[in-house]
């Protein structure tokens, strides 16, 4: 059966994956895999972009998201006219003909990715391109996949991908559903900043810095940078942190540092002379 991985640590942001779904679908009548898709308001493959952290100390994440093509998929028992099904090789379809417009399967997507076309009153989404899949021997995967210049987006049969399944997440696992898409490098929380002498107004390098997890005991160390930066990266969302910093028997904790959002902390004053 067919799956869709993401290695968000090679995506660029660069929509070509969303902008070849819209080249696919808009206007275009694939009808019995679907009908043409809005130009505006559906994105049956998104990406999302999220700037994180505070001036200085920031990061942009890029999520692409498409419909899961759950095993347990809630659209398929939900719908009461068997509109939607999934084929053998693990793609959600619903059938343009058949839907009747009544948004159970919209309303019962735990993943936001069933759309409702108010001109054609039905149910839309990621086909994974199955017209194509089907009725062309060139093409093996979506046009998505196709056109990412990275190879972020890729798609196959679900056994070539098994050292990358097992190392990966899913985006919404409380779901339950047993998505078919896969994701590496999914944005995890962080706590940043840098760290200077007020005094000789110089940035303080090669400090230790240690981060501890003020619940669990456990410890993640770092050492400023030229720039007397620090990153402490893939933490747990949620947790409260103490971070101590040592410098030539100079020693200072801040508590309390929470990672229920990205933490750019931006610039702290530790007086080397103060010992």
């Amino acid at each position: 059966m067919k799956v869709f991985t993401v290695d968000l640590s090679v995506c660029n942001g660069c929509y070509c994956c969303q902008i070849a779904c819209k080249d696919e679908h808009v206007v275009n009548d694939w009808t019995p895999y679907a009908k043409p898709q809005p130009d505006t308001g559906q994105f049956w493959i998104g990406l999302t972009e999220k700037v994180r952290g505070h001036v200085p100390h920031v990061r942009v994440s890029y999520v692409p998201f498409l419909c899961n093509h759950c095993d347990d998929a809630p659209c398929i028992e939900e719908c009461k006219v068997d509109a939607i099904y999934k084929r053998d090789d693990g793609i959600v379809i619903i059938d343009p003909e058949i839907c009747t417009g009544c948004k159970l399967c919209a309303d019962t997507c735990p993943h936001n990715s069933i759309y409702f076309n108010e001109q054609l009153n039905i149910a839309q989404k990621c086909t994974g391109c199955s017209h194509l899949l089907d009725n062309d021997e060139e093409w093996t995967v979506p046009r998505c996949v196709d056109q990412c210049p990275t190879e972020a987006l890729k798609f196959g049969e679900e056994e070539d991908f098994a050292d990358f399944i097992k190392d990966a997440e899913l985006l919404n696992p409380e779901a339950g559903t047993k998505s078919r898409v896969y994701y590496k490098g999914l944005p995890k929380k962080f706590i940043a900043g840098t760290l200077y002498d007020p005094t000789e107004k110089e940035v303080i390098i090669g400090a230790t810095c240690t981060l501890t997890d003020e619940e669990s005991g456990l410890k993640f160390t770092e050492t400023t940078t030229n720039f007397g930066d620090f990153w402490f990266k893939e933490l747990q969302d949620d947790r409260s942190y103490s971070l101590t910093f040592e410098k030539d028997g100079v020693k200072q904790t801040i508590a309390g540092i929470k990672t229920d959002i990205d933490r750019g902390l931006g610039d702290i004053a530790m007086d080397m002379a103060a010992k």
